[in-house]
């Protein structure tokens, strides 16, 4: 039975395991940080870079140091690094309000895109200023039987009215496999040949240096992320970045600011060294993230339980995916990773309606970082076939400790 099992045994003969698929993230992480590192040579980056602004931020070099650096780093032509964009969402919605106009068109080829996104959309609840209210128009392609994008019906879907194609490039609150970066060069290029005048816009959240490039570098004209996922790398506190192509980039600048302003103001803030010392090393922490993340899915597959991606599947996000099959184990699981966590061990999480989200949600994050996804986290609706949705970690070794911590409360469960 599962409950006899030894965990302490079976997490050293995991760890045996697993440590071919180790050696492929830090090769991986080796080739991003040799890119960042030579960004921020590009830049001449500098110890003034590293101290905030005040005012306005007319002029501002440290701001602008780190937005060329970013710029580089993603391939791309322009980016807004700010902290004043306070999540992944944000971003995202200032890459759609600032280029989608009225009766533009919006299609999503993944099928329903992140659970958050749905109220921005239109597509659940009345928020008012949603893209509906603005008159644009949503369309979606929904994924094959199998969780394989359509290619046929994404090029049926195109039209001279379809203004920007969303891609997404984690998993979400789903089971569908995330996109890699060789599939999303693919479909670029079908979209280019069907629709060239359609923008290709990315949510990049969690899928950071996880792979070699950047969906700006493989073709994307905007892409967008969270500064407390991958790429703060643990240490920024806040903020969100957009890049991509200069028009498109300087149109969501217009829509975080106003029409006329865009990038041209908003000071660095006080915590402008931690966004650069997060950005170098985020490739290091988002490799510790992954080898976490192959370790639990590792353990569970041997405990039994069906797990996404598999622990030796190619990985384009951080995300890792567990089906429990009851929301007492879910919970279970979600208490277990805060009561190992070094901030907030003492709380228990409980399902919550959390704004944005059309099932209750039940989080645990105990980080330094209020909700910093990429320290070590745990989320899930509370839905059949109720899966966990695992990401981040600074170290493996407290993955690992927190993992199992995990798997002795679910077995506990029954």
């Amino acid at each position: 039975m599962r409950a006899l099992i030894d965990l302490a045994a079976l997490a050293g003969e995991v760890e045996q395991e697993v440590i071919p698929y180790y050696r492929t993230v830090d090769e991986r992480a080796l080739q991003n940080h040799a890119r960042i590192l030579a960004a921020f040579h590009e830049v001449r980056v500098s110890d003034y870079h590293l101290r905030g602004g005040t005012g306005y931020g007319y002029g501002d070099a440290g701001r602008e140091a780190l937005e060329a650096v970013y710029a580089r780093v993603f391939g791309a032509e322009s980016a807004l690094v700010r902290g004043q964009i306070v999540s992944g969402t944000h971003a995202i919605a200032l890459c759609l309000f600032g280029v989608l106009r009225p009766g533009d068109e919006l299609l999503a080829v993944q099928g329903t895109p992140y659970d958050t996104l749905e109220e921005m959309i239109g597509l659940r609840g009345e928020a008012p200023g949603s893209l509906k209210e603005m008159g644009v128009i949503y369309r979606q392609v929904d994924l094959l039987p199998g969780g394989e994008i359509d290619p046929a019906g994404i090029a049926a879907a195109l039209n001279p009215r379809t203004r920007m194609v969303m891609l997404q490039r984690s998993r979400g609150y789903s089971l569908r496999p995330s996109l890699d970066m060789k599939s999303m060069q693919r479909l670029i290029g079908l979209i280019r040949d069907k629709q060239p005048g359609a923008v290709i816009f990315v949510d990049n959240c969690y899928g950071e240096f996880v792979e070699e490039m950047e969906p700006s570098a493989a073709g994307a004209d905007l892409v967008a992320g969270s500064l407390i996922k991958n790429p703060g790398g643990g240490l920024a506190p806040g903020g969100g970045y957009v890049a991509g192509r200069r028009r498109y980039v300087e149109m969501a600048a217009n829509r975080w600011t106003a029409p006329g302003i865009g990038a041209e103001v908003g000071p660095a803030p006080d915590f402008q060294r931690l966004m650069f010392q997060g950005l170098f090393l985020a490739p290091h922490v988002v490799a510790e993230a992954l080898k976490g993340a192959v370790f639990a899915a590792r353990l569970f597959e041997r405990l039994g339980f069906p797990v996404y991606p598999a622990a030796g599947e190619p990985r384009t996000d951080i995300i890792q995916a567990i089906t429990l099959g009851s929301p007492r184990r879910l919970e279970a699981f979600c208490r277990a990773i805060q009561g190992a966590s070094p901030v907030d061990a003492h709380v228990q999480p409980k399902p919550w309606d959390m704004p944005g989200y059309g099932d209750p949600v039940i989080m645990a994050a105990g980080t330094f970082v209020q909700g910093a996804s990429i320290e070590l986290s745990a989320d899930a609706p509370v839905r059949e076939p109720y899966v966990v949705y695992m990401q981040g970690g600074l170290s493996k070794e407290y993955v690992r400790l927190a993992v199992l911590e995990a798997a002795r409360a679910v077995l506990s469960a029954g």
